[in-house]
């Protein structure tokens, strides 16, 4: 919560704030996230406008999450930027109540911006996370990371043979014997 009382409310009114605050849970997505409690830097204007005030702001947080092709740990850093008007919860500036429910209000002069970070920071992640822009993944066979050039492995036999194969071995150890 942020408490915008020293803005006062005349239109035309800004103030610059910076904080540094504990990052909330389930921030991010299930491979890539600000871990828990971890700081989040935030950098922001308010501006009181008619409706209410208007805040427009940096978030900067360290990800932590796992490769989507390959598993290995990423850590990187990200920087968002947002921008809401959160209006004043007083009968005089209220709405019509059959419009859009997705207004974000001040209560009591304070407003909450964990809402408006989780939407920045989620939005701003990639779907799928890499560790490297070309990273190989991992074999579908064994499971090793593909980081070998030449790793390799048989070619598979087609289920459809695998009966003659078996008849080619047998044929090949009573030849021996």
């Amino acid at each position: 919560m942020l408490d915008t009382r020293e803005l006062g409310r005349r239109p035309g009114s800004q103030r610059q704030v910076t904080r540094t605050v504990p990052a909330p849970p389930d921030l991010g997505i299930e491979v890539l996230k600000v871990t828990e409690g971890s700081p989040v830097e935030l950098d922001l204007r308010l501006e009181a406008v008619m409706e209410g005030v208007l805040v427009t702001g940096t978030a900067r947080a360290v990800l932590e999450g796992e490769c989507a092709r390959c598993l290995e740990p990423i850590e990187d850093d990200t920087e968002v930027t947002f921008q809401e008007l959160f209006v004043y919860d007083d009968p005089a500036h209220r709405g019509d109540p059959d419009e859009d429910d997705e207004v974000s209000t001040l209560e009591d002069d304070l407003l909450d911006l964990e809402p408006l970070l989780r939407d920045a920071v989620v939005l701003a992640l990639p779907f799928q996370p890499l560790c490297e822009d070309d990273c190989p993944g991992l074999c579908t066979e064994c499971g090793v990371r593909l980081e070998d050039p030449d790793h390799s492995h048989e070619a598979p036999v087609d289920p459809r043979w695998a009966g003659l194969a078996a008849l080619k071995e047998d044929s090949s150890t009573r030849s021996q014997d």
